[in-house]
């Protein structure tokens, strides 16, 4: 997967949106202004996705691709290398459930107002 198809695929979710809040160089997006991914542009080497605790743990313990989440809470987000040996659909599946991750967190009224537009 390299950048154009990462940001492609985060955009195709509904609600989000994508920023440089942290400056020009860190592509962030979130979904109704929360983040569930973000990577460098100038180095794209890995992305940060959120995920479910204990999941996070035995991704790291099954894929030498997937650490703690560099410069992130690491008990709520991986960092996963785009260079090892993850298929796309693989990466999909791990944006998905960051996505999903942060929208089940969404008080109910936000998450109703994404579900309906």
């Amino acid at each position: 997967m390299d950048i154009i198809q990462f940001r492609d695929y985060c955009l195709t979710k509904k609600g989000v949106t994508e920023s440089t809040p942290f400056g020009e160089d860190t592509l962030v997006f979130k979904v109704m202004g929360k983040m569930f991914a973000l990577c460098s542009m100038a180095d794209f080497t890995s992305i940060n996705l959120k995920c479910e605790p204990e999941k996070a743990v035995e991704l790291r313990e099954e894929f030498p691709e997937i650490k703690p989440g560099f410069h992130m809470n690491k008990r709520h987000w991986n960092t996963v290398s785009v260079l090892g040996n993850l298929p796309d659909h693989f990466l999909c599946e791990l944006i998905d459930h960051s996505y999903a991750q942060v929208v089940a967190g969404l008080p109910a009224k936000i998450r109703f107002e994404l579900l309906t537009n």
